[in-house]
């Protein structure tokens, strides 16, 4: 019990984030990157390729929202959760070895992305444990090797 209200808190806050960033980032992107200092050019490439990402983001999102009321969507979208914030996260480590420190509030948003990565990786280690015990108590549950029988 206890678990599940942990991981649907992580993918209610992961969701929330991501589906919020996305839609701004897709529908404002202007007034969106003005908020952390950043100056979006009028260049219609550039912002094609922003709102595309920001679709991408907005879905994940959304999909990490569906984990939280189908449970079958949780270990899913766990792993959705903790690829796209851990990828954003490292790319920033990243940008930050060959570009250098950015500002004050990227330097916030990247550690806001690790965190939740972290947070995510933990809540999925939790519910894969969790999983694998509800297994190992029904022997008919086959997901597991060590409840597969293997015909003769």
């Amino acid at each position: 019990m206890q678990n599940s209200i942990f991981v649907k808190a992580i993918l209610a806050l992961s969701g929330l984030i991501a589906t919020g960033v996305g839609s701004a980032i897709l529908f404002i992107p202007h007034a969106f990157h003005a908020s952390a200092g950043i100056v979006v050019a009028d260049d219609v490439n550039l912002l094609n390729e922003m709102r595309a990402s920001g679709g991408l983001l907005m879905a994940c999102g959304l999909f990490a929202l569906f984990g939280t009321i189908r449970a079958k969507l949780a270990l899913p979208a766990l792993v959705v959760s903790a690829t796209l914030y851990l990828s954003y996260g490292l790319s920033r480590v990243v940008s930050v070895v060959i570009d250098g420190l950015p500002n004050g509030a990227m330097v916030q948003i990247m550690a806001l992305e690790l965190g939740v990565a972290v947070i995510c990786l933990v809540a999925l280690r939790s519910l894969r444990l969790s999983q694998k015990k509800n297994c190992r108590e029904d022997p008919t549950d086959t997901r597991f090797p060590e409840n597969q029988v293997i015909p003769h």
